[in-house]
């Protein structure tokens, strides 16, 4: 599986599901629109993950080809990607401020992937449940907007992923208002000083792994 990152909340995920070949299937989540400031994602997919309906995560015109966009919650399973879509809340107020957002969790390779989207506060205890299990957590940490850096490392720990991937903070070239990696790299150990656009990685890969922070950036 291949993992790039495209800035904020966008990841491209590239997967050759059980039972479909050499079939590769390309999953787009969150893809943003150029009002942040930073480029915006390109390429075509097969499916597109969307958590909520601000501009800065539901850029699906910018994804070519014709793929499929879920952007509710639901199980489905799609070219042999199995998919869980869980409402969560944007905010502490059961989405009176800023409404609901879609946590994913996909399987594929013998791996299960969770995208928190703009997760804006804790989890409760149904939610942990379906999210149980995660090899990698695509975690926010920036505040403001969403869970800030303290928040992030108490749900990381409370998952307890093999890799955990922090995404939606203070990054260059973005005009959004988050704060940067600092806190939530403190409270959770310490983050590694180089950033990689992208990522392969194997189910045997990920043994003996707990919670290691990998820190994507953009080339």
């Amino acid at each position: 599986m291949n993992i790039q990152y495209y800035g904020h909340s966008c990841f491209k995920i590239t997967t050759k599901p059980a039972g479909r070949g050499q079939e590769e299937i390309v999953i787009f989540i969150d893809p943003f629109s150029k009002e942040i400031g930073i480029r915006p994602p390109q390429g075509q997919a097969d499916l597109v993950l969307v958590s909520h309906q601000h501009h800065d995560h539901n850029n699906v015109e910018a994804i070519k080809g014709d793929p499929f966009v879920l952007d509710i919650p639901g199980e489905y399973s799609i070219k042999g990607v199995n998919i869980i879509g869980i409402k969560s809340y944007h905010d502490k107020k059961e989405g009176k401020e800023r409404g609901t957002n879609t946590i994913y969790v996909l399987e594929s390779e013998d791996m299960r992937i969770c995208h928190l989207g703009d997760l804006g506060t804790n989890l409760s205890e149904k939610q942990l449940e379906e999210i149980n299990g995660i090899d990698i957590l695509m975690v926010p940490i920036g505040g403001k907007f969403t869970i800030d850096g303290d928040e992030a490392a108490e749900i990381v720990r409370k998952i307890e992923p093999s890799i955990v991937i922090p995404m939606h903070y203070k990054m260059k070239g973005s005009n959004l208002d988050a704060d940067d990696e600092k806190k939530f790299c403190s409270e959770i150990g310490s983050c590694p000083k180089d950033r990689i656009s992208k990522i392969n990685i194997k189910k045997k890969e990920l043994e003996g792994k707990n919670m290691e922070v990998i820190m994507m950036g953009v080339e």
